[in-house]
This record gives C-alpha cells, sequence and structure tokens, in this order.
C-alpha cells in the first residue's frame, strides 16, 4: 500500500513538475533577518541610492517600482517615480504601490519607519555590506529575492575578480598617511570599519582616524592638525576641486596643504556599495600614487639643498 501511495505521488509530481517562479526565495539579510518569499519579487522599492542601484546590479532593475531622492545611477532610476528620501518616506504613496518588497537601509532609514513597514504587513530586506565580499554577497542575495540569479550572480564574480585584480596590483605600495573628509561641517570621516576605510586600505593609504568607535565619527580640526595626514580626500559631485577643502587652506604648515595632496574624488561611487567601488578605487589609488609622488619630490629637493649646504661648507 505504502509502495503504490508512493509510486502515486511520483506519477503526480512528474505530471506537474514545480516551475522555478513557484520555489520559495530565502535570504538573510545585513540584520541577520530571514527573508522567504512564496514567488520572485516583482515590485520592488528601495529606500537608498545604494540599493537602487545594486538592485539593477542584480539584474532586477526592471523590477524596481519607486525609489527616494539621489537614486541618479543607472540613468534608468532618474526616470522612476520618487517617495520622499531615506529618512523620511511617504507611506501613504509607498503602499498605494503595493510594494512584494521593500529593500532598507540599517542604519540610514530610520528604525520606527522601518517597523511601520513591517506592521503593515510588507516584506522588508534591510543591507549595508560593510566589506568587498558583502557587496557580491548583496548582489547575490537580491538577484536570489528577484529571480535574476544568472544576471546578479555574473555581476558578483565580476566584482570579485576586479577587486582580487586591484588587491594585487596594488599590494607594494608604500603606505600613506590619510585623512577622507566625508563632511566639512559638521567635521566628518570614517573609521577602518566603513567601505571608504578599505578602499584606503587597498591603496595603500592609513585611515588617521581608522580605529575610532563610531563608523563616521565627528571630529574636530585641532585632532586632524595634530594627526598631520600626508593627504586628504573628499568626494565631491563631479570629482573635481570645489570650496569643500578650502578651510585646510590656512594651514600652511600641514603636511597636505604643503606638499599639495588635497584630493577630490567622485563622491556616489565612493560612498556607495556598489560595483562602481571598482571605479572609485581605481580613482583613489590613483590619487595616492600622486601623493606619493609630491612627497618623493619633497623629500628629493630637501635632500638636494642639504647636499649643496655641506657642499658649501666644505668649500669654507
Amino acid at each position: 500500500m505504502n509502495l503504490r501511495f508512493a509510486l502515486g505521488f511520483l506519477v503526480a509530481f512528474l505530471a506537474h513538475p514545480i516551475s522555478a517562479s513557484e520555489i520559495q526565495r530565502c535570504a538573510v539579510d545585513d540584520t541577520g533577518k530571514k527573508l522567504c518569499l512564496a514567488a520572485p519579487a516583482q515590485r520592488v522599492i528601495t529606500l537608498s541610492p545604494g540599493a537602487t542601484e545594486l538592485m539593477y546590479a542584480a539584474g532586477a532593475g526592471d523590477k524596481v517600482m519607486a525609489v527616494v531622492n539621489y537614486s541618479d545611477y543607472p540613468p534608468a532610476a532618474l526616470e522612476l517615480p520618487l517617495i520622499g528620501s531615506h529618512t523620511r518616506v511617504d507611506m501613504e504613496a509607498l503602499m498605494a504601490l503595493n510594494p512584494d518588497l521593500v529593500v532598507t537601509w540599517v542604519t540610514g532609514n530610520p528604525p520606527a519607519q522601518v517597523e511601520l513597514l513591517q506592521e503593515l504587513g510588507v516584506s522588508t530586506f534591510a543591507i549595508e555590506p560593510r566589506t568587498f565580499a558583502g557587496v557580491s554577497s548583496v548582489i547575490e542575495r537580491l538577484a536570489t529575492l528577484a529571480g535574476t540569479e544568472p544576471e546578479g550572480f555574473a555581476e558578483a564574480e565580476r566584482f570579485r575578480v576586479g577587486i582580487a585584480a586591484l588587491t594585487q596590483q596594488y599590494a607594494g605600495v608604500e603606505p600613506i598617511p590619510v585623512f577622507y573628509q566625508v563632511w566639512e561641517k559638521p567635521l566628518m570621516t570614517v573609521n577602518n570599519e566603513h567601505l571608504i576605510g578599505k578602499v584606503l586600505k587597498l591603496c595603500g593609504g592609513v585611515n588617521v582616524f581608522g580605529d575610532m568607535q563610531r563608523l563616521i565619527p565627528r571630529i574636530s580640526a585641532e585632532v586632524v592638525l595634530q594627526a598631520d595626514p600626508d593627504a586628504i580626500l573628499t568626494g565631491s559631485v563631479a570629482g573635481v576641486s570645489d570650496d569643500q577643502l578650502d578651510e585646510w587652506k590656512k594651514y600652511a604648515g600641514l603636511t597636505a596643504v604643503e606638499k599639495n595632496n588635497l584630493f577630490f574624488v567622485p563622491a556616489s561611487p565612493i560612498s556607495r556599495p556598489t560595483p562602481r567601488l571598482l571605479d572609485a578605487i581605481q580613482t583613489v589609488c590613483g590619487k595616492l600614487a600622486i601623493a606619493r609622488e609630491n612627497l618623493a619630490r619633497a623629500r628629493d629637493k630637501l635632500e638636494s639643498a642639504r647636499e649643496n649646504v655641506e657642499s658649501a661648507r666644505e668649500n669654507l
């Protein structure tokens, strides 16, 4: 009897195979919460510019229905409806879109906002990768939830390969003390746990505030002067000079100022945990290479001056 039942079940199963869309899709978010969807997400809303980019990287850009302010990449994201900012979402507009997945930002979205979504029965998935491996991982997890594994997993692997190549390329560079300015008023930086800190490290930069406890700590100008970094970097809209670093120019004795090592890099690629970090790394490593050249030139000039002094003394 049991054998007959088993055979009958097998015949029924083979006659009605389960399609890929009917397989439950599960992934663990960056807070450790497991989310399972009965079917691939088709109506996705992202609550940070980085989450928007990552959905496109996962091959699921066509499933994104709405975004928040500053979701400007890829260009297609600019055509999507806005539902507010990452700190203040228009809940009525969001719920009217009937999303089957909302991708949230762990430290960027107010907890009360996310909790309200969950109370309303919305499936949320929190992301905030803080390592290069985490970027690849979150692309794969979003692709799993959206049913776009072929595209997403390929992009994740491309990012892994790119990071490995850059790590090898810059493995032997001379370490250089660096200060990365996130914001000028109030003055803010990053520690080594932040992805920007990891970009600096890959390029041979020694983050002078890397050991601070907070991910994005507030600091004073006095502690920057005390640390006296060899180079100062900050993000700007197009990676071109603006007035964000002008305040430091009045400190002529600051090494970074004296050696002309004040640099601008494109803000969004370095500040978002997306595949564009590959571009950001190339840019930062290039700036630090210039900084090393400036420092070496200054050392050579000083050494030449010393030799001239010694030569003059010998001729007296």
